[in-house]
């Protein structure tokens, strides 16, 4: 069983948003920024997540669909859907998300171990589950979700 959720100690906050009815977040600290913008390039031959690139001042950032990722449905692109730019091994990357919610701010120590039924293959993208006051958020792994398949 991975524990990654105690790996790590002190506060935290998520900046959660919706992949499909699935409520996420994500370590605010990796977040370099949120954007409207969807206009991209589509990349031949590229796994069926990668939506395309885009250059987003003067930088050029490859584009996933969090929800085909994830084993979820493909995100639909509307009013309320953004891009989450986080930056792996130096390179920038754009997660499709379907819309926004807000910050939450916790600890580590909060975070309890994925529950059995999400461990499976797309499991291994969350660090754990942290319980809101009103929701069960599922704290993403960019690492993982990032990590070549």
């Amino acid at each position: 069983m991975k524990q990654q959720a105690k790996e790590k100690t002190g506060a935290l906050q998520l900046s959660c948003f919706y992949v499909g009815s699935a409520l996420c977040g994500i370590d605010i600290n990796l977040i370099q920024e949120m954007n409207r913008q969807m206009e991209m390039t589509k990349v031949p031959q590229a796994p069926s997540y990668v939506l395309g690139i885009m250059n987003l001042r003067g930088r050029i950032v490859t584009i996933i669909d969090l929800g085909r990722k994830l084993g979820l449905a493909p995100s639909k692109t509307t009013e309320t859907s953004r891009i989450i730019i986080v930056n792996s091994r130096d390179e920038n990357i754009g997660l499709l998300v379907d819309r926004i919610t807000d910050v939450v701010t916790s600890k580590w120590e909060d975070v309890e171990p994925t529950p059995s039924n999400i461990k499976g293959l797309k499991g291994k993208y969350f660090r754990g589950v942290l319980k809101s006051a009103r929701d069960l958020i599922a704290v993403l792994d960019v690492g993982e979700v990032l990590s070549d398949d």
